[in-house]
């Protein structure tokens, strides 16, 4: 029995519509990640990018559990000396949810050219609408849906 290898003029990429709300972030981001890299295809490749388009819709009503609202913290550098800033994520999620998603999946995805290639495929939006109603994007019903 051969192995089959994909290659990049054999993938199909579908669009894929994922509901954030009442979602933990991590495993919404964790969930997302799979299908940007293309893990959850069984033709999964690991030198090759096999991924799908994901968009995020109602980033607004993505779940933190415990007191992460509180006391998580984004830090980042600005390249400057004491250029350190921080934003805690209550903040951040009443201005600028989608950042606080992307941040998490990009996390997730590999530190490497396929990892950055895939980013490009993540579209994340506030609330419930989007501007990929002509790619016609599949409903995916994720695990661990807080009720």
């Amino acid at each position: 029995m051969k192995t089959y290898m994909a290659n990049p003029a054999t993938v199909e990429r579908k669009w894929f519509v994922v509901d954030a709300a009442n979602v933990p972030l991590g495993r919404l981001a964790s969930q997302v990640a799979d299908i940007l890299t293309g893990k959850n295809k069984t033709i999964y490749t690991p030198n090759v990018d096999t991924g799908d388009y994901v968009v995020v819709i109602n980033s607004d009503k993505v779940v933190l559990t415990g007191k992460k609202l509180e006391q998580k913290k984004l830090r980042w550098h600005t390249g400057y000396i004491g250029g350190l800033k921080t934003v805690d994520y209550k903040t951040l999620m009443a201005k600028d949810s989608p950042k606080v998603v992307e941040h998490a999946v990009k996390g997730m995805l590999p530190k490497t050219t396929l990892g950055r290639k895939a980013f490009t495929r993540l579209h994340v939006y506030k609330d419930a609408n989007h501007n990929q109603q002509a790619q016609q994007p599949t409903p995916v019903t994720l695990k661990g849906v807080i009720e």
